[in-house]
Parts: C-alpha cells; sequence; structure tokens
C-alpha cells in the first residue's frame, strides 16, 4: 500500500479580504496555476456531460506546449456522460483523486475509486458515471493518438496505484521514484501519465532539459522547483506547465514527502 493522499479540495472563491500576491505567472517558458486559482469563476461546463464541470488547466497552445490538454474533472451524484469524447484522434488518461465512478469500455464496467488509473485509446466507445452519494474528482488527460504505420494500436488499462511498482531511479538511494501506469518499453504508447514521489530532501540533482512537454500536479507536499531560470515554491494542488525544453530540477525540503502526477508525450519522431 502507498498511503496515498492526493489534493483535490478545488472549488470555492476567495474571500473579498483575500489579497492580490500569488505565485500564478505565465512566461514563455512555463507557467504555474496555483490551488488558489481553481476557483467556482474559472470552471467550464461541457457538452454531453451531465452534472459535471472542469478545471482546464491546460490545452495545446502554438508555440508553447502543443501535444495535450489537461482537466480537474467533478462529476456529482448522478451525472456522467455518454459521449464523453468529441474528438475520435483523442485518447484519455485518468487519475482519481477522490470518490467512486465508473468507466463502460468495451462491454464492461470498471470501477474506479481514489487511486485508479484508466487509459482509453483514441477512437474507443466509452462511458463514464457516478453512482456514489458523493462527488468524484480526477485528472483527465486528453492528447490526439500519433499513429505510426506498422505499430498496432495500445491497448486499454485500468489500474490503481496499489497494484503498480514504485521504481526508484538510480543511483538515488530509494529518495526518488516513479510510479509508471503504463509500460515505459511499450513503443505503442505516445504518452505517460505517471506519479513522481521525492523523500524530503530528495532533489533532482541536474537540469533536466528535454523534447518532453509536462503537465505536473501536486498531489501531496511542498517543494521548490527550478523553472527555466526561477525558483518557484509549490505545494498540493499546485500546477506547473512546461513547454519542450523548458530546463527544470526539484529540491523538496520536507517536512513530508513530495509527489506530483507527470504527463509527458514519449515514443515518437518529432513532425517537421
Amino acid at each position: 500500500m502507498t498511503n496515498a493522499r492526493y489534493f483535490s479540495d478545488v472549488g470555492g472563491l476567495p474571500p473579498q479580504t483575500q489579497t492580490l500576491s500569488s505565485k500564478a505567472v505565465f512566461t514563455t517558458a512555463y507557467a504555474v496555476i496555483p490551488k488558489t486559482v481553481m476557483s467556482d469563476i474559472v470552471t467550464s461546463v461541457l457538452p454531453h456531460w451531465d452534472n459535471s464541470r472542469a478545471w482546464i488547466i491546460s490545452r495545446p497552445l502554438s508555440g508553447f506546449a502543443e501535444t495535450f490538454a489537461q482537466y480537474i474533472m467533478e462529476v456529482a451524484p448522478g451525472g456522467g456522460s455518454v459521449r464523453p469524447e468529441p474528438d475520435a484522434r483523442a485518447q484519455a488518461a485518468i487519475f482519481v483523486v477522490e470518490g467512486e465512478g465508473t468507466i463502460h469500455y468495451d462491454g464492461k464496467d470498471h470501477a474506479l475509486r481514489t487511486g485508479s488509473f484508466a487509459y482509453i485509446p483514441a477512437g474507443a466507445k466509452w462511458t463514464f458515471r457516478n453512482d456514489s452519494a458523493a462527488p468524484i474528482r480526477f485528472h483527465w488527460v486528453r492528447k490526439v493518438f500519433k499513429v505510426v504505420d506498422g505499430l498496432e494500436l495500445p491497448p486499454a488499462v485500468f489500474t490503481h496505484e496499489d497494484e503498480c511498482v514504485m521504481d526508484p531511479m538510480p543511483d538515488t538511494d530509494g529518495k526518488w521514484a516513479t510510479t509508471r501506469f503504463l509500460d515505459p518499453k511499450d513503443v505503442r504508447y505516445d504518452m505517460h501519465l505517471n506519479i513522481v514521489t521525492f523523500q524530503p530532501g530528495a532533489i533532482i540533482p541536474f537540469m533536466e532539459t528535454h523534447i518532453m512537454e509536462h503537465g505536473l500536479y501536486v498531489l501531496e507536499g511542498k517543494a521548490v522547483y527550478r523553472l527555466n531560470s526561477d525558483w518557484v515554491e509549490v505545494e498540493a494542488g499546485d500546477y506547473m506547465w512546461l513547454r519542450a525544453y523548458c530546463p527544470q530540477a526539484c529540491y523538496a525540503g520536507g517536512p513530508g514527502r513530495f509527489r506530483y502526477l507527470l504527463y509527458k508525450d514519449v515514443n515518437r519522431h518529432p513532425d517537421l
């Protein structure tokens, strides 16, 4: 068991006594969207979704991060959709941070609970419903699947964090580890959604600079994150959105562990 805790306290509206100071920032290399921004006023209501709302925290943006959109979905009891995905090219990766729900896919019901992960291939028919007595909140990453001639489509995956191995990064004594929901050796997938965990005092000991775009949603704890030339303090509920080649590093000073949900695009040649 992971003893996992996932931040899910979104919504509401700050009081009139709230000051305007904030770490919200949008630059040419990265954006930080803090949890204080996730108020009722920035939600979207989506077609064919009942009793539901979405915080769309990133979307394909020309000249920035161009491969994916990431939502925080909140579905009330009795809510859901029989037509959740409007684009047949789009695949879905879902991670539940609170509550219970059901995805119907390929003739079967797949029960979801806090900590569940689902991957649904592009073009698949699926539905979502919340038959429980409480809201369900989950992250939904949408990405147009990049087809490769001669490579079969990837299969669906339904799993839970407790069923996945937390792999330590080499030479870190287990202080920095990654939970991978999709097999990193399977090139049929062109995206990953992982959980990265740092123990107190752990670091990324170099400035990562690479082709992958990232969405990083902090699930637990706090840290200081280096984004391009800036150090930014982040905590549970904050979101970091990184374009390709944005330099990045991390120092997780504690007192508890620091964990985030990480999107990245993988396993494909860049378009020329």
